[in-house]
């Protein structure tokens, strides 16, 4: 989608000759608009436009592949104005790495997008800095850990959800239907049972509205109106996409507040059920003691159980929708996981201690996340201090894209880094490998907090829904048809598909 197109359909072509007249004579007043204090040779880059920056040379619906062109010609780090905003991009394992992890001190901030500062107002575990963000995450993996995160009472739960799922794909009686909100909820209600200490019914209300709602922003958040209004903020508060945002977010927070409301009424401090009765009971303890400038307050409570709540559902069931298609657009990769799963576990529940007896299975999951690729840029980075990294001087405060999809696909780590290949993850005698370049929950510091948990779901759901059914195209759709094109949005998911789950048992 041009830059032109995002114009029109927001505002006016009179509106928009005003506005840009606006700007222009605010970069002829303003001599700084792409000049710096320069302390050393900063990173290449092409050559940016007065206010647009490099903006006409972006594909918005798919900036990381104009990203990955663009390193091809100025290196593995280089310069992209967006707008008037300066963004260094990092690109390939090398840099990457070196950047988010044996730099991860410079390299760890996290810069807001505007639309994401203007929810979260800084508060929460996955938007913040600082003293906020090291207490809430501290906080966050601590409590995770103690509600179940990566121990077998989490593995219990999934297990038991795994069997709702397998009832409601049951009853579609082997027709083509959509997995989006049936995985959504099941993969949701896993972070839901350690958050708020219960599940909730596919069929809740309540509950289908928060799953619809996130998935329905973190859609939005990725498009190309909403990246033209962090650029110009000013000029594109009234599009479209930043209202449905921001109704979403307020539907979704008076939800939780709700939510909130009941469990504080039966909070028992010494039998917590979940994150946010330990939050509470944590709260009033300070309150208790005096101290009422702590970091534990109502909406540093309300912004991390969503973080908590969006990531814990998107990621997860994304990949999990992405390993679904992969299996019917690729159905003999199924049958060598259908055959081993019937060897090595037969009818018998699969448990996480069977990992290690499943390298082909375990080859196929890890290269659905590589290959899909699901975050393909991480989450923007900031600067917390000037540095000259690999030759090149990057001020302070300074946005860094972490070009991750990068790393997942880079030529150099991997044999057929475009292709669906499990073999990477298999050596000469097919047992499962680790590669040093998979990264697909980022470094570093700010490494998803939720990587275990995911690791857990991922392979319980696959296998167990491998177990059951056979996944293959809808009537009327061969394999070749099946479209691996990602959608536009923050992640990326699959498009829409319906897929048929045809009962092996």
């Amino acid at each position: 989608m041009g830059i032109l197109d995002v114009f029109l359909q927001c505002f006016s072509s009179s509106f928009l000759l005003g506005a840009f007249t606006v700007l222009l004579l605010i970069y002829l007043i303003s001599s700084s608009s792409f000049s710096t204090q320069k302390k050393g040779k900063e990173p290449p880059g092409p050559r940016p436009l007065p206010l647009l920056g490099n903006l006409l040379q972006l594909d918005l619906k798919k900036p990381y592949n104009t990203l990955l062109e663009l390193s091809k010609k100025y290196g593995s780090v280089f310069t992209v104005y967006l707008g008037t905003k300066k963004v260094v991009v990092l690109s390939g394992y090398k840099t990457v790495k070196e950047a988010l992890v044996d730099y991860d001190d410079v390299f760890g901030d996290r810069n807001q997008p505007q639309i994401m500062r203007e929810l979260s107002q800084g508060h929460g575990v996955v938007w913040s800095n600082g003293d906020s963000w090291k207490e809430m995450r501290r906080f966050a993996l601590t409590n995770l850990r103690d509600f179940g995160m990566g121990k077998r009472a989490c593995e219990d739960k999934i297990i038991e959800e795994c069997q709702y799922l397998i009832e409601v794909f049951k009853k579609f009686q082997g027709e083509a239907f959509d997995t989006t909100q049936p995985v959504n909820c099941a993969v949701s209600n896993i972070i839901c049972s350690i958050v708020y200490g219960s599940r909730f019914e596919y069929n809740d209300p309540e509950f289908t509205s928060l799953v619809d709602g996130t998935s329905r922003m973190i859609r939005l958040g990725g498009s190309p109106s909403i990246q033209i209004f962090d650029m110009f903020p000013s000029l594109f508060k009234w599009t479209a996409d930043r209202s449905e945002i921001h109704k979403i977010s307020s539907a979704n927070k008076k939800q939780n507040r709700a939510i909130f409301s009941h469990l504080k009424e039966t909070l028992t401090p010494q039998m917590c059920r979940g994150f946010v009765d330990a939050f509470l009971v944590r709260k009033q303890n300070l309150e208790e003691s005096g101290i009422t400038n702590s970091h534990f307050h109502d909406d540093n409570l309300l912004m991390t159980v969503m973080n908590l709540f969006a990531a814990g559902t998107e990621t997860t069931s994304t990949t999990l929708r992405w390993a679904l298609l992969l299996m019917a657009k690729y159905p003999k990769i199924q049958d060598e996981v259908q055959e081993e799963l019937s060897r090595v576990i037969g009818d018998r529940q699969v448990q996480v201690a069977d990992r290690k007896n499943l390298p082909f299975t375990d080859a196929v999951i890890h290269e659905t996340q590589r290959l899909s690729s699901i975050i393909p840029t991480a989450l923007p980075h900031k600067t917390t201090r000037d540095i000259t990294f690999q030759g090149h001087f990057i001020k302070k405060g300074t946005t860094v894209f972490p070009l991750l999809t990068s790393v997942l696909h880079d030529p150099n780590k991997w044999e057929r880094p475009h292709s669906f290949y499990p073999a990477h993850f298999l050596d000469k005698e097919k047992k499962f490998v680790k590669r040093d370049a998979f990264i697909p929950f980022s470094a570093g510091r700010r490494v998803c907090l939720g990587e275990s948990l995911a690791r857990m779901e991922l392979f319980l759901f696959f296998t167990t829904l491998l177990q059951h059914f056979r996944f293959t195209p809808a009537p009327g759709v061969s394999e070749d048809e099946l479209d691996l094109t990602s959608a536009v949005g923050f992640t990326l998911s699959p498009l829409p598909h319906k897929l048929r789950a045809i009962s092996r048992m």
